[in-house]
């Protein structure tokens, strides 16, 4: 056009100006042909094509008022602003199945059901057990018994558990859970052949002194599954078990205590069964405690970052096991024919390597250790405090509440001296079942605990949170221990001495039970999620949870002993709940020292060179991830 001036060549907007001018030619073109050939007679057509006309005049006389004033065209960044980014992915919901490495966990939870699967079996005969000893024994003296006995194996894990956990610091974890499901192997088999109080009391003490698994097993739940998220299932595991061996242990106990009573037919006149009658279930117990033992060895893999790359004779014995099994395997598929090659065999044979060993996350390798003068924070104390107080009311309702299950019903036909009863607080007696019907109640409660745990616990623990769930749920146990006496003077279809039986008796243990289980299921994963994550540092881990057992012993120590002796006075003077009575005012005190406890992040104090190895560690994972 003329009187327009040219850019000069090189222009950034040479090219531009190109472009709108072969835009304006074909547009006065296009609207030549669009006046010659436009359908009048269509005022659709015609009304669409003149607002594209406007447009397009629009648009040139634009061009024509300034034609090197191009509109400012958006920045990158807004450009980008307008682009729709692909939202991330929704984090997918928490599962059993999405665990991580839940080999290692299976392992674990083999390991730790032992111990529940001795103590629930040990539980539904030990009355008996004791009576046979001495028969001449009253029932108050019996139960004073049952209780030493229950607490001598807490108070030798008080005096040794802080000691394994220190040594799983220092030496690692794995060697520790073999040393302690050893000695409890050995502890059941002597426990299972006394023959008076005394060995008994030996052999339980000993079991307890060599055994501190309890603390090191956490510890390495919490280094194997390091991300939050997963806790409130991996930390129910170990809970889980422990109801597995309440199914399991009583009906263990239950089912082979006293075979030669049980079933003389098949038993009668077998020597060594008449003289320890209550040798079977602490054999069997020991059976899985060495085949407990055998997987741990076999399968667990060190978790502590100073020894999980040390040679492992059990990891390296396993392999070698696999691999002979996959050649044999091999070797039948073929049945015993190998292929032939059809080459002069110059083709190369391709040998099968073993599967590489599974790569995983790198920790931090921190250089300094916290000393023990500052491990107690003031979170550590309330922590332990509350997880103490929980320990010692279960500790002695666990061992008080199956003596008063053995206890014989009370016989009016046959009243104690100066004694009259008068509900609702003095009566006594118990409901006289037998160790087959204790196994059973016990099963029961088992049950119902595994069904709570696998389904009910993660989704309430994930929408209330873990504090706030420990201290609702601790309110459970003041109502069971209050109401747990009523039992021996609920309406029972035979009469006394024989054991309470009945839909209406029924009925009210597995209330009673099923509230004490839903109050467990709640609270103990919670307390051991609450003593992981208070540890004030990494390097203590061991430590913490090895002081958390401790504490939990000693109180379990204390309370069975005393829980025993004060049932046995409340059976003599006719006031058998009292002992009860007095937990649920503990459990009331436990609920309000759960207000003082808050959730920690596990790495509460720095030290000096923290972050760097933190660094090094993130550095390392960078290419896994």
């Amino acid at each position: 056009m003329p009187g327009t001036p040219i850019p000069p060549s090189g222009s950034k907007y040479s090219t531009f100006e190109a472009y709108d001018r072969r835009r304006q030619d074909d547009t006065h073109e296009n609207e030549a042909y669009d006046e010659n050939e436009s359908d009048e007679s269509d005022p659709l057509l015609k009304e669409t094509e003149n607002g594209l006309r406007r447009g397009r005049n629009a648009s040139s006389q634009s061009h024509d008022a300034a034609p090197y004033d191009v509109e400012p065209r958006l920045s990158f960044d807004d450009e980008e602003s307008l682009v729709e980014l692909p939202s991330e992915p929704e984090e997918k919901p928490i599962t059993w199945m999405s665990l991580p490495r839940k080999s290692q966990l299976a392992i674990l939870a083999i390991a730790r059901l032992s111990e529940p699967l001795v103590q629930s079996s040990l539980r539904s005969y030990l009355f008996y057990q004791l009576k046979s000893f001495d028969k001449t024994l009253p029932d108050s003296t019996i139960a004073s018994q049952a209780g030493i006995i229950q607490g001598a194996f807490a108070a030798a894990q008080l005096c040794t558990a802080m000691v394994w956990g220190r040594m799983s610091d220092k030496r690692g974890r794995k060697s520790v859970i073999l040393f302690g499901l050893t000695g409890s192997m050995l502890s059941c088999i002597g426990f299972g052949f006394s023959a008076t109080f005394t060995q008994a009391l030996i052999f339980r003490s000993l079991g307890g002194a060599l055994n501190g698994n309890v603390g090191v097993m956490r510890t390495m739940i919490s280094e194997i599954i390091r991300e939050k998220k997963f806790q409130s299932r991996a930390f129910v595991v170990l809970p889980m078990v422990a109801n597995i061996g309440v199914i399991i242990g009583p009906m263990i106990g239950g089912l082979t205590s006293d075979p030669v009573t049980a079933y003389p037919s098949l038993f009668g006149g077998i020597k060594w069964l008449e003289i320890f009658p209550y040798s079977p279930p602490n054999i069997l117990s020991a059976i899985f405690l060495a085949f407990a033992t055998l997987a741990v060895w076999l399968g667990l893999e060190e978790t502590h970052h100073a020894f999980c790359h040390r040679h492992d004779w059990g990891i390296i014995s396993s392999r070698k096991i696999a691999s002979i099994y996959q050649k044999l395997r091999r070797r039948n598929t073929n049945d015993g024919y190998l292929p032939v090659s059809d080459s002069d065999g110059d083709t190369p044979v391709l040998e099968l390597s073993a599967p590489p060993k599974s790569s995983k996350l790198a920790r931090p390798h921190y250089p300094n250790q916290l000393p023990l003068n500052r491990l107690f924070t003031y979170n550590v104390i309330t922590v332990l405090i509350s997880h103490s107080l929980l320990a010692a009311a279960m500790g002695t309702f666990q061992s008080i509440f199956y003596t008063f299950l053995s206890t014989p019903v009370y016989d009016p036909s046959h009243p104690l001296p100066d004694y009259t009863p008068h509900p609702p607080l003095k009566f006594t007696g118990g409901t006289g079942l037998s160790p087959r019907s204790i196994g059973f109640a016990m099963a029961v409660l088992g049950a119902i605990g595994i069904v709570l745990q696998l389904f009910l616990y993660p989704a309430i623990n994930a929408r209330l949170g873990t504090v706030r769930s420990y201290r609702i749920y601790l309110y459970c146990f003041p109502i069971v221990y209050a109401l747990v006496p009523f039992l021996a003077i609920m309406p029972s279809t035979t009469p006394p001495p024989s054991q309470k039986t009945g839909p209406i008796f029924w009925a009210a243990l597995t209330f009673i039970v099923f509230l004490f289980v839903m109050g467990r299921t709640f609270a103990a994963p919670a307390a051991q999620i609450l003593v992981n994550n208070c540890c004030p540092h990494p390097t203590v881990l061991g430590t913490v949870h090895g002081i958390g057992q401790s504490v939990s012993a000693a109180a379990r120590t204390v309370g069975p002993a005393l829980g025993g002796w004060i049932y046995g006075v409340g059976l003599e003077k006719g006031v058998v709940g009292a002992t009860f009575w007095a937990l649920a005012g503990f459990a009331t005190l436990s609920c309000f020292a759960s207000t003082f406890v808050r959730e920690g992040n596990g790495h509460e104090i720095r030290l000096e060179g923290d972050d760097e190895a933190e660094a090094e560690a993130e550095a390392a994972n960078a290419g896994l991830r």
